[in-house]
């Protein structure tokens, strides 16, 4: 098995540190997906032209969900349930409008502008923080590895990126600040890439 994604990537980084959480070795590459010679390497393994994707012999899996699940089958690990499964739908759903902001941003659109694509997003990440800091402290949030692992590297991308202004949701920051301490939090710092 081998994982490919980015230093600054939150949803490489999840595996990355659902890996050390339990403690099996992932070999781990890094690509720069706009440079040339890895972004061919991303688009031999994954059509969707994302990251992380992982190999495993002839098998290719093209997303941080499915690579969670193959990863917990193969190394024996409990599954979420149904409802951390469904948290985990909501941390995703707000990560992907904070890339797709960032990506306009950098593509030079003005996302302050009133446009409905960005107020959709803009409202999407309001009404799931809020959420999120109600469920970050319930005991079936906190049971889950993968869910617990997958919020942290949310929030910290988000401090990291400076993307949203964390202050207004109390449970979400102490969470993070708790949470700091799992395995590999240090060693997949984006900050250090």
């Amino acid at each position: 098995m081998h994982l490919y994604g980015s230093d600054t990537s939150p949803y490489a980084r999840r595996i990355r540190m659902f890996a050390q959480y339990h403690q099996f070795d992932l070999p781990y590459t890094c690509l720069d997906i706009f440079a040339q010679a890895d972004r061919q390497i991303m688009v031999e393994h994954n059509p969707t032209r994302k990251i992380p994707f992982l190999t495993d012999g002839e098998l290719n899996i093209a997303d941080s969900g499915l690579i969670m699940r193959y990863l917990t089958e193969q190394q024996q690990l409990p599954e979420m349930t149904w409802w951390q499964a469904n948290q985990l739908v909501q941390v995703d759903a707000c990560n992907d409008s904070l890339i797709e902001l960032l990506l306009c941003h950098r593509s030079g659109f003005d996302t302050s502008e009133n446009k409905l694509f960005f107020n959709l997003q803009y409202e999407r990440i309001a009404a799931l923080l809020a959420y999120l800091n109600e469920q970050c402290v319930k005991e079936a949030f906190l049971e889950s590895s993968y869910l617990k692992i997958s919020l942290y590297c949310l929030l910290d991308w988000i401090l990291f990126r400076d993307l949203y202004n964390l202050q207004d949701f109390a449970a979400l920051v102490a969470f993070h600040q708790v949470q700091s301490n799992l395995p590999g939090v240090a060693q997949t710092d984006p900050r250090h890439s």
